[in-house]
């Protein structure tokens, strides 16, 4: 499985006129799947909803931009990590995500565009996950 940046890019541009409403179908489809995972989200989504949608963007523009993308990638990995994600949400958000891109993205979707996306999910999921594992554990109390 091989990133494809041009489809990436293609298929994000069918997304992108749909903004906000991309990431209320991911969120509602991630919690309607996967409802353990809700309550490590604050209860009004807008801001989370902007960040999402920020962060796929600044993404899908550093797509080539190693140093830029694996950096953005670990910031978000420790911050998930004080949020209280844990490695095995990863591929419910992954799912929740390919499941959005196809939804909106019509066309532009391909089986090509599905594997690409999925290619990248796997660097995001594996760069944010690696990222977390290194941040130490809390001390215990006494």
């Amino acid at each position: 499985m091989t990133v494809n940046p041009e489809l990436i890019r293609k298929s994000f541009a069918a997304v992108e006129p749909h903004g906000a409403q991309v990431a209320g179908y991911f969120y509602d489809h991630l919690f309607a799947n996967n409802p353990a995972v809700r309550p490590l989200f604050a209860e009004h989504l807008g801001e989370q909803r902007d960040r999402l949608w920020a962060a796929l963007g600044a993404l899908v523009a550093n797509l080539e931009n190693t140093d830029t993308l694996l950096g953005m990638l670990q910031d978000l990995g420790r911050r998930h990590a004080g949020y209280g994600a844990l490695p095995r949400h990863y591929p419910a958000v992954g799912a929740s995500l390919l499941t959005t891109l196809e939804h909106y993205a019509g066309d532009a979707w391909t089986p090509e565009t599905a594997a690409s996306w999925a290619a990248v999910y796997s660097l995001i999921s594996g760069t944010m996950t690696e990222a977390m594992a290194q941040i130490p554990p809390p001390a215990s109390a006494p």
